[in-house]
């Protein structure tokens, strides 16, 4: 018999009781689940405590001696168990990269705890004693934060920018630009956290603005923070020249979301010799510009390049399933407003141009109706999107290129979800971008991690690899005749044996 951690559909881990005696593996007993990694580990503990219970009255039964004293110089020689497959695995992709050469293991530490238990400062203490044997304090933790925010930010991104740099065939043309909100468990404002819009809805927590850059495939480069109120539209021009000036790049494309891009940032773009590609919104263009995207009379797979002041070029295309996808939203939007207009929810105040609130009118001073007439107008968009640039690239680089801006998208969601970089708990400055250079670091090793993955071949995402790596430990016995100590991988199966052998590690 032995213990199996299983993960179900939910995320949850389960422990089980595994009876390996007949000619299939037998469920004897499910311990409990859970997602908590403590809680986990308490339950391997009772799981233990069950099976020794049960092998004990086993053995008064159907025991032989020979067993017995396996078992008792097993115990007595047992020395030490450490989960390792995270260290191994991902602390050589950690050094491939040359975050090692900032010549700290707490950093390595932190990383990899934030990839394999993304948890608060106090449970990384925990899990780092529990897992790894190493003891170490909060307030270490946070004096080590402080280290890093004012030594090691730079070094770390150039580090992160030539790996990246040397994946790319030693040349970086093209830049991807996106901000996201991050959130505080914590109800006071100060400089830095302040109470702004959240893309997540926590209009009440205070914040900050993140914005990051990345390149073709998702790397990342480069970050910074801005305060929680700070207009996402201005946070891009600061990010971009301090890379530039950072890395000594002359000429770059940036492709970001139309969101980010203000006339007056597409002039400074234009004026200091960058070249840019946004999406266009062409609902919003001047009645010239709109007319003359409607008479293009796009079919599926179409495009057209049109002139757009200021030398720049408006590329316009149109797909189906776009159209399809387009309808669906805008019938979506109009079956809303019109429950809440039966539900008497609607007053004076949502007379705006937000969102699909546009589709209503107003009739005297207090009737509100919906103009369906506008939302069948609408139809003629479906399916059209635009492209503004002044690079010299053709339509299909064009596009191609802006595509692409989907890495930032992913980034993002794999930061709050996977790495779980929000909240943030820490009230000073230097702690938060402390706390979000830790962040970056893991999330270029995650990235090495998928990339690696994918060159041999794997269909394993790196989550699943992680949870792979979580149950892979290190067996230190005590020899009972040299009193040496004999260190053993332990592998649950065969798909921890072949995620170990992918990247160089035997445990045979």
């Amino acid at each position: 018999m032995f213990i199996r951690q299983k993960q179900n559909a939910s995320g949850k881990i389960s422990v089980q009781i595994i009876d390996t005696s007949g000619p299939k593996d037998r469920l004897v007993k499910t311990i409990g689940s859970s997602s908590d990694p403590l809680k986990v580990e308490e339950l391997m503990n009772q799981a233990k405590e069950w099976l020794a219970n049960y092998t004990g009255q086993q053995s008064l039964s159907f025991g032989f001696v020979e067993d017995e004293h396996f078992v008792e110089n097993l115990k007595n020689g047992l020395n030490k168990v450490l989960l390792v497959g995270p260290s191994l695995i991902l602390g050589k992709i950690y050094d491939e990269i040359g975050f090692s050469k900032v010549g700290d293991d707490m950093l390595r530490h932190l990383v990899i705890s934030r990839l394999v238990f993304p948890l608060s400062k106090l449970k990384t203490c925990e899990y780092l004693l529990r897992y790894q044997n190493l003891e170490v304090s909060v307030d270490q933790i946070y004096r080590y934060l402080d280290k890093i925010q004012a030594n090691f930010k730079q070094e770390l991104q150039q580090i992160s920018y030539n790996h990246t740099l040397t994946l790319l065939g030693g040349s970086l043309s093209v830049v991807f630009y996106d901000v996201t909100t991050l959130y505080f468990e914590a109800s006071d404002e100060d400089d830095l956290r302040k109470t702004g819009f959240s893309k997540e809805g926590k209009h009440q927590h205070p914040q900050i603005v993140l914005g990051l850059l990345v390149s073709t495939n998702g790397y990342p480069l480069s970050f910074e923070m801005f305060e929680g109120n700070q207009f996402e539209g201005h946070t891009m021009v600061p990010v971009l020249e301090a890379f530039k000036r950072t890395f000594q790049i002359d000429k770059l494309i940036v492709v970001a979301d139309a969101g980010l891009m203000s006339k007056k940032n597409l002039e400074y773009l234009s004026e200091r010799g960058y070249e840019f590609i946004i999406g266009a919104r062409l609902k919003n263009e001047s009645t010239s510009i709109k007319d003359k995207v409607l008479a293009l009379k796009l079919k599926d797979g179409q495009s057209a390049l049109l002139d757009y002041p200021g030398g720049h070029r408006l590329i316009v295309t149109h797909t189906t399933s776009r159209a399809k996808k387009d309808r669906r939203n805008r019938e979506k939007g109009l079956q809303k407003i019109e429950q809440k207009l039966k539900s008497g929810k609607l007053s004076k105040q949502h007379i705006n141009n937000r969102g699909y609130n546009k589709y209503l009118k107003l009739q005297g001073e207090v009737n509100i109706s919906i103009d369906y007439e506008k939302f069948g107008a609408d139809q003629q968009w479906d399916g059209l999107k635009g492209y503004l640039t002044n690079s010299k690239l053709s339509k299909e680089q064009v596009v191609a290129e802006y595509n692409e801006l989907w890495q930032i998208e992913k980034a993002f969601r794999i930061s709050k979800t996977d790495l779980r970089v929000r909240p943030i708990y820490h009230r000073l400055p230097k702690r938060i971008e402390a706390h979000l250079i830790v962040a970056f670091c893991s999330y270029k090793v995650y990235k090495e991690l998928d990339r690696q993955l994918k060159a041999q071949k794997s269909d394993i995402s790196p989550q699943t690899a992680i949870e792979l790596m979580k149950t892979i430990y290190q067996i230190n016995v005590r020899l009972p005749k040299s009193k040496n100590i004999q260190s053993v991988i332990f592998t649950e199966g065969e798909p921890q044996k072949q995620l170990m052998k992918m990247f160089g590690f035997q445990t045979d």
